[in-house]
């Protein structure tokens, strides 16, 4: 269907205004992935720390038991986008959290599901994977310290109600991958991983002082085994909004383009019409110039034939 000038031309500034929208998203996705980044490093130098710490404990007391039984509570801690507008993102770390908790297979056991974010939750719920508790995403960097030490709270409470007093936990995100995509992991966390603390009371300590402690074992492992947990919640959480901004930023990147090549279209299809409705006019005045000079030349012939002077008229 033909559209006039004005349609088209109505068209352009609409798109050239959504195009305007979807730069301005994916500058802002582009500038908030920025202090997450820088979250997600800091706290490599304190979790480094705490590695540290868990080295001091070995060197004195020995390598550490691994005493999780198999009948412990198993509890997920999914970390999602709230803000939309990043494609399936949810979608697909919900499918691979469902898979992990073992969501429909008859033998596995029930897995106790934390969500973050309510879009987040909707998926989960997609997949007959009802979380117990929703907790809000940070709105900033400084609101991720925050969301930790909840989660970390709640984890303490979830494993003083276990009757054996022991808890399995593991991470769902939504991880960078070294060739610049993203991936959905479910990352264990407790009990601890055996390559992260193994081998450290046999690796020599650098300093000339040897490590010591006044606190009791019990205390100090408790103490660790928290920061271990708040560092590698507070990190996942990073690395999740990281991900988040970045999957925003590939959707609006795409939309542009989206958007560029209708541009294209409509100023071509608007240079089509404009050239059609100039050759329609420029046709009507050439057939108006050649029906007047018709009219002009056979009245020329009429005066000529009856012998009369010629008198162009000038209301013609």
């Amino acid at each position: 269907m033909a559209q006039t000038l004005e349609a088209l031309t109505r068209r352009t500034d609409t798109l050239q205004s959504i195009r305007s929208i979807v730069h301005t998203m994916k500058t802002l996705s582009a500038i908030n992935a920025v202090p997450y980044e820088h979250a997600a490093r800091s706290i490599e130098a304190y979790q480094a720390t705490v590695l540290e710490g868990f080295r001091a404990f070995v060197h004195r007391n020995g390598p550490l038991a691994q005493t999780v039984e198999e009948a412990a509570t198993h509890v997920i801690v999914v970390f999602g986008s709230d803000h939309g507008l990043c494609g399936n993102y949810n979608e697909v770390l919900a499918t691979e959290v469902a898979a992990h908790a073992g969501i429909g297979i008859p033998a596995a056991g029930t897995s106790r599901i934390l969500c973050v974010g309510a879009q987040m939750n909707d998926a989960l719920v997609g997949r007959d994977a009802r979380p117990e508790r929703v907790f809000l995403p940070p709105a900033s960097a400084d609101g991720i310290g925050r969301l930790a030490s909840d989660i970390v709270t709640h984890l303490d409470e979830i494993r003083r109600g276990d009757p054996q007093n022991e808890i399995k936990v593991a991470l769902g995100y939504t991880r960078r991958t070294p060739q610049g995509l993203r991936e959905p992991v479910c990352q264990g966390l407790l009990p601890l991983d055996p390559d992260l603390i193994g081998g450290l009371a046999d690796r020599p300590w650098k300093s000339r002082s040897l490590p010591d402690f006044k606190l009791s074992v019990d205390v100090l492992f408790a103490a660790l085994i928290r920061s271990h947990l708040f560092a590698s919640v507070f990190r996942a959480a990073a690395e999740a909004l990281v991900s988040e901004n970045a999957a925003r930023l590939a959707q609006m990147q795409q939309a542009e383009q989206s958007v560029d090549d209708r541009l294209e279209e409509m100023k071509a299809e608007t240079r089509t019409v404009r050239q059609t409705e100039i050759t329609n006019e420029l046709m009507d005045v050439v057939i108006g110039f050649e029906a007047l000079r018709g009219r002009v030349s056979k009245s020329k012939r009429t005066a000529v034939l009856s012998g009369d002077a010629y008198v162009p008229r000038l209301d013609c």
